[in-house]
């Protein structure tokens, strides 16, 4: 593997914490490129499932929907995120992601780094 450059087929899937029907595939992160302020991840979902409500302290996410279609629930907003469409999850507040379509794909960035700690997620 490349230092800088990562194929989806080169990384190893996982299933998330908080999440139902989710593969996520750490293309950016300390262990891949040796990133330390930000991960970047590709989220594969099944139809109705996703992410259940939980909050990251001290991380900010973002969200761009590379295909599919799911709502979102974020600090008592509720919308449709479709192909094309970004959205963002502030420090320790609380969201949901429910998948609509068929299946989903999900490019997930969040700064600092995530890493899956037990300690980086509340519900």
């Amino acid at each position: 593997m490349s230092k800088y450059h990562v194929k989806q087929s080169d990384v190893n899937p996982y299933s998330p914490a908080n999440h139902v029907g989710t593969r996520n595939f750490r293309m950016i992160a300390p262990e891949t490129v040796g990133a330390k302020q930000l991960e970047v991840l590709v989220g594969e979902v099944e139809k109705g499932k996703g992410a259940l409500p939980h909050a990251h302290p001290g991380i900010e996410q973002a969200c761009y929907m590379l295909e599919g279609k799911a709502d979102v629930e974020i600090g008592g907003e509720k919308f449709v995120l479709a192909t094309g469409e970004m959205c963002f999850f502030p420090v320790d507040e609380m969201h949901k992601v429910t998948v609509t379509s068929d299946r989903a794909r999900i490019l997930v960035i969040y700064s600092p780094p995530y890493l899956e700690k037990p300690e980086n997620a509340r519900k």
